[in-house]
């Protein structure tokens, strides 16, 4: 993998962040379709990649505030496993207004990095089986591959098993 510098208008708080940090990391352009409704899956058919190695950025309401899911494409977050990461009675998907407000970035485009203010963060242990892992860039159509251990140290996240099947 090759550190990929921001090039043709790529540049990202996402991607900003991890050349700060010195971090190996790859951007995948691909060709967003408007009418996609699973940014996710139209990600990994784009640049065919396994479901399990797409991961999405959720974004929910804990008792202490908003906090980030990371989770696998191929399925859902589960509420419970994930309020219990975060020690917390329960956990809500929060509004998609706020989250766009609070992070800065689009619904579809949420990338775990470069956020206006940082969110308390978990990411699903699977993510660490994997060698490299791919999450949104911070826009629609433009997915960063890299090492799952460098996303959570980055984020400070925790790690928990919060996915669950479809």
């Amino acid at each position: 993998m090759s550190k990929s510098k921001n090039k043709g208008g790529q540049g990202t708080p996402a991607t900003v962040a991890l050349t700060q940090a010195k971090v190996d990391f790859t951007l995948h352009p691909y060709e967003h379709d408007a009418g996609a409704q699973t940014y996710g899956e139209e990600a990994a058919d784009a640049l065919g990649v396994p479901y399990e190695r797409i991961f999405k950025t959720l974004v929910a309401e804990v008792e202490s505030g908003l906090a980030v899911a990371v989770v696998p494409v191929a399925g859902k977050l589960d509420l419970k496993a994930f309020a219990a990461a975060m020690r917390s009675k329960r956990a809500a998907m929060a509004d998609a207004a706020k989250v766009e407000r609070v992070t800065g970035y689009v619904v579809g485009g949420i990338s775990p990095l470069g956020q206006r203010k940082r969110l308390p963060t978990v990411v699903d242990a699977s993510a660490l089986g994997f060698a490299t892992i791919y999450f949104s860039a911070g826009r629609r159509g433009l997915q960063i591959e890299t090492d799952p251990s460098e996303l959570v140290r980055l984020t400070q996240a925790v790690t928990a098993p919060i996915g669950k099947a479809d």
